[in-house]
């Protein structure tokens, strides 16, 4: 896996009204932790961050953290959380977590299926259960995807968890054996949107009983 750098700096101010100040000069409020490391925070330039998450993915990407405080420190780091604002869609704060490259830690990768499924080809349709999965394994042998040939899948055929063998290096944990994708019949996909309709529509008539008795029906 590739590995990227970010710079960061040292801040001394903390709270919401020193993040807001932050943002107004163009960087935004993060954190550093670790297993091994207190809590250090920092800030990093907003630009230099989008312009980095449109390379990589966030729950993936393996970092190299340059640190200016007096003597360059730099850091092996993961981002463990992203906050964005929901509505304008600004970046708000990010967690990097240090990793070390020669212990094992959890992550999620991305699932891909590929070929094309003789089922499919016979008017089956392809559902996606699991559209990631955890991995656990070094930080450098993080894959970018899990891909899963789906050419022998017949109607009614499935891919479980057990049957992904990625080789000695990565680790799928998991307590049940779940179902990651599966073929299935048009006519059963048929029936499981009629019975989403029919219960939305059930809902909306309960809805709309419910506000008669109380004279909450509103006249056009």
């Amino acid at each position: 896996m590739d590995r990227y750098q970010i710079t960061a700096k040292q801040r001394g101010k903390t709270g919401k009204g020193a993040a807001r100040s932050l943002r107004r000069m163009g960087d935004m409020p993060a954190v550093l932790y670790g297993a091994d490391i207190d809590s250090m925070p920092l800030s990093i330039n907003i630009h230099d961050m989008e312009l980095l998450l449109t390379k990589v993915s966030p729950s993936q990407a393996l970092l190299d953290l340059q640190i200016e405080n007096g003597a360059k420190d730099k850091k092996t780091v993961m981002i463990k959380e992203l906050q964005i604002d929901p509505v304008k869609f600004n970046y708000l704060h990010i967690d990097f977590y240090e990793v070390r490259m020669d212990q094992q830690i959890t992550t999620t990768v991305p699932v891909v299926a590929t070929g094309t499924s003789k089922g499919v080809e016979e008017g089956g349709i392809l559902q996606i259960i699991r559209r990631e999965l955890e991995v656990s394994c070094l930080p450098g042998d993080i894959p970018e995807q899990i891909e899963i040939d789906i050419t022998d899948l017949d109607v009614g055929d499935s891919i479980h968890v057990e049957d992904i063998h990625l080789g000695e290096k990565l680790e799928i944990p998991y307590e049940t054996n779940f179902t990651i994708l599966t073929v299935v019949s048009p006519v059963i996909e048929k029936e499981e949107e009629a019975e989403a309709e029919e219960g939305e529509e059930g809902e909306e008539g309960e809805a709309e009983g419910e506000a008669e008795a109380t004279g909450e029906v509103e006249e056009e």
